[in-house]
């Protein structure tokens, strides 16, 4: 399979677009030796969102490497941050700045195509069609894009990211009261820093998918790494930070749920 898909009886579907860590052999074989380390996968997610299948939510997770394609990109590759740096559908570097590559064995147009019609296109298509089911079931759905990403990236942002980084597409992919249903429980509480369309204002998945008017609403969260793992290879998952912010997280998702089900 192309990702990994558990259906659901709430109307709320996760997606997590980079969490996927296998890179195709002949793919791999024109990489670098630092690519295949796979420092900025969304490592563990499927771990710290571990309590969705308790919730009975849908979980739509990657199998494939952001690195062999991202799929919280559009498909034409255009700059969600315009004016900012920021990663390509076929990335040829990693948010340090190091060669995905070996010289001369980059991308062409051609693997493009090929990449978006294998790998980018099934995990899309499974995507729609749950949020259809979803709202043929429930008359409205959430889609929460969970994402995570090292504390400290200076090649995107300054000094520290906040520790929770809701995006909504400066407030075009959902509900202002689902918005404030999730983040003021978020603000509400001390131990970790929060913004909201600040850095991250949500990807691709967010802003195409999320259309509150045809009630489906759409929210990212970047979080920082540092809240539930070691941000240095070789990237452990740590439990006893998990443990720390999961009961707000599925205190969120529960608001979120309970908002379009009012």
């Amino acid at each position: 399979m192309d990702f990994r898909f558990n259906e659901g009886s709430i109307p709320l579907l996760v997606s997590m677009p980079h969490v996927g860590t296998d890179i195709p052999d002949d793919i791999a074989a024109r990489m670098t030796p630092q690519a295949l380390i796979k420092a900025d996968t969304d490592w563990h997610l499927r771990e710290l969102y571990g309590f969705l299948h308790e919730m009975d939510a849908s979980v739509l997770s990657a199998r494939w490497s952001r690195y062999t394609i991202d799929l919280n990109r559009p498909q034409e590759d255009t700059n969600l941050y315009p004016g900012q740096d920021t990663t390509g559908l076929l990335p040829n570097d990693t948010f340090h700045r190091e060669p995905l590559y070996l010289p001369g064995r980059e991308p062409d147009a051609q693997d493009v195509q090929q990449r978006l019609q294998r790998y980018w296109a099934p995990y899309h298509r499974q995507l729609r069609a749950e949020l259809e089911r979803l709202l043929r079931v429930h008359g409205a759905v959430v889609l929460w894009d969970a994402h995570s990403i090292a504390s400290r990236v200076p090649r995107f942002f300054e000094g520290k990211l906040p520790d929770l980084n809701f995006g909504t597409a400066d407030g075009a992919s959902c509900d202002g009261g689902l918005t404030s249903a999730v983040v003021d429980i978020a603000r509400a509480q001390e131990q970790f820093t929060v913004a909201l369309n600040g850095r991250f204002k949500g990807g691709h998945i967010t802003r195409h998918y999320g259309q509150p008017e045809s009630r489906v609403h759409a929210i990212q969260l970047e979080m920082c790494q540092c809240l539930y793992m070691d941000e240095a290879a070789p990237f452990g998952y740590r439990p006893d930070l998990a443990a720390q912010v999961q009961p707000l997280l599925r205190q969120m998702m529960e608001a979120a749920v309970a908002w379009v089900a009012r």
